[in-house]
Order: C-alpha cells, then structure tokens, then sequence
C-alpha cells in the first residue's frame, strides 16, 4: 500500500459475521504491535445522518416506502432512492464522513500516521444506495496518507471487476488492489 494507500477486502456477504471476527483479530494483533487501528462502521454514518435530518423524517420516508411497495416492490426502492443518495453518495456524503475521521485522528497525532491503517466496514447495510469505487474516489487525497482498508461484502468478476453485494452490476473502475 505504499504507492497507493488504498485496498479492497472482498468477501461474500454471507460471511459478513465471520469477516466481522477475522477483523477483530486484526486489529488486536495490529494494535498489540504498535499500530493504531481506526475503525469506520458505514452503517452507522448512514443513522448518524438519517438522524441530522430530524426527529420525524424517518418515519415518513418509511412509512411512504411501505405504501409504495405495498402497490409495487420497486415504487417502495424507487421513492427512497433520492432520499438517501445524498446522504450517502457525493464528495460531501458519506465519503466527507470517513475523510473526517480519518483527518481528525491524523492532525491530532501526526506521529502515528505511519502506524494508523483505517478500515471501513459494514458497507453490505447501505445495500443498494452505495459504490465503494465512489466513495473511494471522494477519500481519495483526503486522508492525510493513512492508509484505507475497505471491507467489500460482494463478488470478484473478472480481474477488477466488483458486483457490489453480488447483485449489482460489476464496477471496473477500481485503482486499489483487491484482495479476496
């Protein structure tokens, strides 16, 4: 990772739980050896920012879902699309969130940049609102050089190609290595 600071861990998404425990060993046999493991959990950026939109937005984008799809499964997905893309999608989604995180710890210890591996996981739970290869792009330069780790529950096609979640259309568009 020193030439570009960025990598994919695929995995199926039916060990997500497993990946999750691989992941904790990880980071506790990185940290017993001098390193700083900063954790970013997708899923919860994603309710920190539902939650910002105020007390009752939820609940009506929900209850109107549930009314779309009782008429028709994709009117449900398709009215809450544009609700959640902007959260989510963007140099100013999600993306800003994990930069933030990331520049944060590193401006508050510079010296540990060299020992910091940030790794963002439980991308499955924004499933089908979210494109690693975007918000890689967005965090692309805005980390200060730590180096990126994301968790990517989904399938290999081809030699760079990712089908996000296996259900997705595969995406090519990926600079870091991919690891299985």
């Amino acid at each position: 990772m020193r030439n570009y600071r960025f990598a994919i861990v695929q995995y199926d998404p039916k060990e997500e739980f497993k990946r999750r425990g691989e992941v904790q060993r990880l980071s506790s046999d990185l940290v017993a050896n001098g390193w700083m493991v900063l954790p970013i959990n997708l899923e919860r950026l994603l309710f920190e920012r539902v939650r910002q939109q105020g007390a009752d937005w939820a609940a009506r984008v929900c209850e109107m879902e549930r009314r779309m799809a009782a008429l028709e499964v994709s009117r449900g997905l398709n009215y809450v699309k544009p609700k959640l893309l902007p959260l989510v999608e963007g140099p100013d989604g999600i993306a800003a969130d994990c930069s933030k995180i990331i520049c944060d710890y590193a401006d508050a210890h510079p010296e540990q940049i060299d020992r910091t591996l940030a790794i963002i996981g439980r991308a499955g739970a924004l499933y089908p609102f979210f494109r690693s290869s975007a918000l890689l792009g967005h965090v692309d330069g805005r980390t200060r050089n730590v180096p990126v780790l994301l968790l990517y529950p989904g399938e290999r096609r081809g030699p760079t190609g990712l089908s996000f979640m296996g259900m997705l259309e595969p995406d090519h568009d990926y600079r870091p290595r991919i690891y299985p």
